[in-house]
């Protein structure tokens, strides 16, 4: 099984932390759980030294616990200042793009971003929550970002997507919902014939890939998804907070509210 980046650091940060207890008796534990100082001579015979440190862990376990919770923390604090930093740095990019469409007020006061994939199913269950938030609050701005990352399938239907969108931007919502809302796996043939329901034909669409190729939205899309940490579909933008997963539509009300009464997602 592979390890992720934050697993290793923490494996290395506990290895690193039993040895230094080891070695110089440092306690980590509660001054009541807290065994005697180690007494611990010149490592000398390597053998030995790893003999005394196996002891000393499996007599405390607890420290593993310990150190692991302080390393994940550490983990979590520093991609959050990263996300904060991409945030700050991608406003533009993030809100306003060239390459984005917004659904609901186009002049709201809130703005949300989602990135999306359409063959992504967990985005077709959050297809209700836009829904409900655009219908509930009027004064909501819903920026839909194209980022197709589940294959050949997803990649061909977005660039037709990004096609209709510059061909016909008023109908855009209709066709993202009408993709979104299939049970169907989206191909470039059910988003080339969902353009054709929607008066836009498949020879308008192609001379506009060509015209205009989506390379660069998608390239943007990408890069500010993986700067504010994303590893998947949905992905959120609201306010100065990046949320992974489809986290509802109470919740996202919930930051919307929160944005207005006192300017951050959480008061």
């Amino acid at each position: 099984m592979a390890l992720s980046a934050s697993k290793i650091a923490i494996i290395a940060g506990v290895a690193f932390v039993a040895w230094t207890v080891a070695a110089t008796g440092l306690v980590l534990l509660p001054k009541a759980l807290a065994p005697a100082p180690v007494q611990v001579a010149d490592a000398g015979n390597d053998a030995a030294f790893g003999a005394r440190i196996k002891d000393y862990l499996v007599t405390n376990p607890e420290i593993m616990l310990e150190v692991q919770d302080a390393l994940e923390k550490k983990y979590r604090d520093a991609q959050a200042q990263k996300a904060s930093a991409a945030l700050k740095d991608n406003k533009t990019a993030l809100f306003q793009s060239e390459h984005d469409i917004a659904l609901g007020n186009p002049e709201g006061d809130v703005t949300i971003v989602e990135f999306f994939d359409y063959n992504c199913g967990y985005c077709r269950k959050a297809l209700a929550d836009m829904d409900t938030i655009i219908a509930s609050d009027k004064n909501v701005r819903f920026v839909l970002k194209e980022w197709p990352i589940l294959g050949p399938d997803s990649e061909a239907t977005h660039v037709v997507s990004d096609a209709f969108r510059k061909i016909a931007p008023e109908k855009y919502g209709a066709f993202h919902r009408t993709l979104m809302g299939s049970p169907n796996r989206a191909t470039e043939e059910s988003a080339l014939e969902t353009a054709e329901s929607l008066g836009v034909s498949e020879a308008a669409i192609r001379a506009m890939m060509v015209a205009k190729p989506a390379t660069q939205a998608f390239a943007e899309a990408n890069q500010l998804a993986l700067s504010l940490g994303f590893t998947g579909t949905p992905a959120y933008v609201v306010g100065d907070q990046p949320l992974g997963g489809a986290v509802g539509s109470k919740a996202l009300g919930e930051m919307v509210a929160n944005i207005r009464g006192c300017g951050k997602t959480t008061c």
